[in-house]
């Protein structure tokens, strides 16, 4: 059943870093069989419900998952195994267009932004049991969301678009609890949702966001929340439009409990319009993040949602760590009011180079998606040799096992700093590594 491990511990805490320290090395892989508790207990010569303690933990860690009495398993993607580290090595000379970054010349200077900041934290020291959101970047952040049809209660600042996330789902979802999350979709929270012991089920996506049928078998099968991305969707690009937007407030209506969460981190990059879901449930969550107009290390995000969500959101913030250092918001709110960032410049930008590739890709009799953002998601027969012959022509693109779970395979490559002279090479490499075929859509 486990090969040549042996689970070993006397207590459930060492039991279950046994199996986890498995997991994390390889030595128990994904879908392999744990032992019956009753069988372990009595190997280890342990309380039965020892080895319950231990299996409930690892259930509630995304570790492993239990499917009543065909047993215990280690789960397919557990949470030790990152999907971040699903990439290429890019030795010297290979051209990088994997890493989904935006382009540093399109992002504003910080430095006179953090000198006005912190010369203010100076004459105004931010202190212990001072507000946790800068008034200015709330204001700001209310005028836009109001701007675009977000209803606007209490506003929160946390520590990028995942911190929200992970937040909103822990403050109203249990372990075993299943989200329904976009296929292909973020690696990231892909990564999040079985660390939190919860389940995933994909919905697919078309240029226009989720496909509305695959989210009402997904509520009607029993998912609690749906995790939807409004613009620039990581890795296919897509985008919810207005007719697909309507579809999915009629689906979620029929299940006003469900948790909705969107994320709107092409804010200020994409210049198509937002169509919002935000308000068709009882609970709901709206995240938009600084890391792609402004910088990454900014690690800052903005959130708003329904009173509950706020309230209890916000309550277990101050129980950790409080607030969002107030220097950077107060940078953040002189960049957003400064017009530090040209928002329609920078989605020209990034559109010209994703539409010259998708372009010359069509060209050459090669499907690829990518209606907005910065990323553009390619189809392909066999992922890995994809990849590898990509890779031998000297670009390295990133695996799509990254960000799918039961959708086809293929490519995500990103155009945020793709000059015009590379765009015929690269279509070039692309078609040559498909051998010529269009691939399969990822609907």
């Amino acid at each position: 059943m486990l090969g040549e491990y042996r689970i070993v511990g006397r207590g459930a805490a060492e039991i279950a870093a046994s199996v986890e320290r498995a997991v994390g090395s390889g030595e128990l892989e994904p879908g392999q069989l744990l032992p019956p508790m009753r069988e372990l207990a009595e190997e280890l010569e342990v309380n039965s419900n020892t080895v319950a303690a231990a299996y409930r933990t690892l259930r509630e860690r995304g570790v492993i998952e239990t499917a009543g009495r065909r047993g215990s398993r280690v789960r397919s993607t557990p949470a030790t195994t990152g999907r971040e580290f699903i990439r290429v090595e890019v030795p010297a000379g290979v051209r990088d267009i994997s890493d989904g970054n935006p382009d540093p010349a399109l992002l504003p200077d910080l430095g006179p932004a953090f000198a006005a900041a912190a010369g203010r934290g100076d004459r105004e020291p931010v202190l212990y049991g001072g507000a946790p959101i800068e008034p200015e970047l709330e204001r700001l952040a209310r005028a836009e969301l109001a701007a675009d049809g977000v209803p606007v209660g209490t506003v929160a600042v946390t520590s990028g678009s995942l911190d929200a996330m992970e937040r909103v789902l822990a403050a109203h979802l249990r372990p075993g609890d299943t989200v329904a999350v976009e296929d292909p979709g973020w690696g990231s929270l892909l990564d999040l949702v079985p660390a939190l012991g919860l389940r995933t089920v994909g919905v697919r996506v078309d240029d226009e966001g989720p496909l509305p049928d695959d989210v009402r078998r997904a509520l009607a099968a029993g998912a609690r929340a749906l995790v939807v991305t409004d613009r620039a969707q990581n890795p296919t690009g897509a985008a919810v439009s207005a007719p697909r937007a309507h579809a999915l407030r009629a689906v979620l209506g029929e299940h006003p409990e469900t948790l909705l969460i969107e994320d709107d981190h092409g804010h200020r990059i994409v210049d198509l319009p937002l169509h919002p879901l935000a308000g068709a449930t009882r609970s709901w969550a709206f995240v938009r993040s600084a890391g792609k107009a402004w910088g990454p290390d900014l690690r800052l995000a903005v959130l708003t949602g329904d009173a509950v969500t706020l309230d209890r959101v916000r309550g277990r913030q101050r129980l950790g760590p409080g607030w969002v250092s107030r220097i950077t918001q107060r940078a953040v709110a002189r960049l957003w009011a400064g017009g530090a960032v040209d928002p329609r410049a920078v989605a020209v930008a990034y559109g010209r180079r994703r539409d010259a590739l998708l372009g010359a890709l069509a060209e050459r009799g090669v499907t690829a998606y990518g209606r907005s953002g910065m990323n553009v998601w390619v189809p392909v027969p066999d992922e890995t040799g994809a990849v590898a012959r990509l890779l031998h022509a000297g670009w390295a693109v990133a695996p799509g096992a990254r960000f799918r779970m039961s959708t086809p395979p293929g490519v995500r490559i990103t155009v945020s700093v793709l000059p015009d002279e590379e765009v015929a090479p690269l279509a070039d490499a692309v078609a040559g590594a498909l051998a010529g075929g269009a691939g399969r859509t990822y609907v």
